[in-house]
């Protein structure tokens, strides 16, 4: 069975309102062929989002005219918990990508990584519930009417879910309402999705998100005809990896994370990670690929 890919790139992303480099920052980790034909790692530590979604658009665009298939994993989630969209009576019929095309109406990311991503989620609550309720965390100074530095109460059988199917499935993935303090995700996801979105849609269908486009399935060369880029969302900590002497722990992972996949690959096992889990019930299958999406490997 041939490979899949040619090139795995993962990507740890960062909400910082700051240039940053170093822990806790963007890294973005490159797992290519060479002239050899033989896998070699380069890694980008880029201080902001706008450097980061250039140099991806880059990595992107040389694969494509080298004919070589990557698969791109984003560590944050590419969906929110079902409903979300049904809830904020959002126009179209594609669930997840009304959520996608809201996110990127209301943020704003300034090229020194300056960004409202607590707006939005105060936003959001106000349309929701009118309260600081589902998203919740920010630094004091941030609070708002509709946004607590804490979370007010418990999610009740009438809210939205707190967790994904695949949050749940991870074991240990915080909730993508959780806007701040330390393992929090959704922060990411808000500012993450948009740059996502800019970097398909200046592609076209030869970037496919996946299970959205790709369908919840085991993936063969026939499903990937045409296709040049497949995105995906990634959990790094799905893998044990071991910085060496003077790495920082992200770089490890987005490195061990693209080894993973490249092994998986080789041996002709990669495609099947890409299909729902058999234990899964069919209402979580549905969510999953309408809206919630799916970490890879989970």
């Amino acid at each position: 069975m041939s490979r899949l890919f040619s090139a795995y790139v993962i990507v740890d992303w960062s909400a910082a309102a700051k240039p940053t480099t170093g822990a806790d920052s963007i890294w973005i980790g490159v797992l290519k062929r060479d002239v050899r034909f033989r896998l070699t790692f380069e890694s980008y530590n880029p201080a902001t989002r706008g450097e980061a979604e250039t140099r991806l658009a880059a990595i992107l665009d040389d694969l494509k005219k080298r004919n070589e298939r990557a698969l791109v994993g984003f560590d944050f989630p590419l969906g929110f918990p079902r409903g979300l969209s049904q809830a904020l009576s959002l126009p179209g019929e594609v669930r997840w990508r009304a959520v996608w095309d809201q996110i990127a109406k209301m943020v704003k990311d300034k090229a020194d990584n300056t960004n409202n991503r607590f707006g939005v989620g105060s936003e959001i609550n106000r349309r929701l519930t009118g309260g600081p309720f589902p998203f919740w965390g920010c630094p004091p100074k941030d609070a708002l009417t509709t946004l607590q530095p804490k979370r007010p109460r418990e999610h009740g059988p009438d809210d939205l879910p707190e967790f994904r199917y695949a949050d749940e499935a991870a074991k240990g993935a915080h909730s993508i309402w959780k806007l701040y303090y330390n393992g929090s995700v959704g922060g990411q996801a808000i500012v993450g999705i948009p740059a996502v979105r800019r970097l398909k849609d200046a592609r076209g269908e030869t970037v496919r998100v996946w299970p959205f486009e790709t369908g919840f399935k085991t993936l063969t060369e026939a499903d990937l005809e045409g296709v040049a880029t497949v995105v995906a969302e990634v959990y790094p900590s799905l893998i044990k990896a071991v910085p060496g002497a003077g790495e920082v722990k992200d770089l490890a992972q987005v490195r061990g994370l693209a080894e993973h996949f490249a092994k998986l690959d080789e041996a002709g096992k990669l495609g099947a990670i890409f299909a729902a889990p058999k234990e899964l019930s069919e209402d979580a299958v549905e969510a999953a690929a309408a809206e919630e999406g799916w970490i890879l490997g989970a």
